[in-house]
């Protein structure tokens, strides 16, 4: 299959086989959307530099523009009016327990990115279970079989990840960092 016929996620997964560290494109579309939903922006450098350290080296050619157009798309979908993200996986008719093992690496890749650029922020009672659900969904990555049912439970989770990270964004990023006030002398 050549890159051009690939899903996104395998196209992705093309341009990350030179990288120093194995990661996978739903980590690091993770990582990107955990920073972006608890308020890192949208600037470039900052991205390129979270991606750098995951992947073990700075990310050129290729990889760093789409990298760059990854954070466009995600950009895109949090300040717009849609109310659903789409998740770079592997595409439906891989086998489940790829598609699951890719689901619980980009959870993880948003919790530490989430960590990353949230600081020590109070979240409320919302925004502390949603990162508590995507802490438990990051631990499943054998538990789903090959069955109706287990598709059925896959796309489930799917569909929560979708929007619940659109709460954090609402919460973590729309707001404004807590910083030291100046203090006037």
């Amino acid at each position: 299959m050549s890159i051009q016929n690939a899903s996104p996620y395998a196209a992705f997964a093309g341009l990350l086989q030179g990288s120093a560290n194995p990661v996978t494109p739903a980590e690091l579309h993770g990582l990107l959307l955990g920073r972006s939903c608890a308020g890192a922006g949208f600037e470039t450098q900052g991205w390129l530099a979270d991606a750098g350290e995951l992947l073990g080296s700075e990310p050129e050619g290729g990889l760093r523009q789409a990298l760059v157009g990854l954070q466009e798309m995600v950009r895109g979908e949090l300040t717009g009016d849609d109310v659903s993200l789409v998740l770079l996986l592997p595409a439906d008719d891989e086998p489940l327990s790829s598609r699951t093992f890719a689901l619980a690496q980009w959870c993880q890749g948003f919790l530490a990115g989430f960590g990353l650029a949230a600081g020590q922020r109070t979240l409320s009672e919302e925004g502390t279970e949603v990162l508590e659900d995507l802490a438990a969904i990051a631990q499943v990555q054998d538990v789903l079989q090959e069955s109706e049912d287990g598709e059925n439970d896959y796309m489930e989770v799917m569909e929560y990840l979708r929007v619940a990270p659109l709460l954090l964004f609402t919460e973590c990023a729309k707001a404004p960092v807590d910083q030291p006030k100046p203090s006037l002398h």
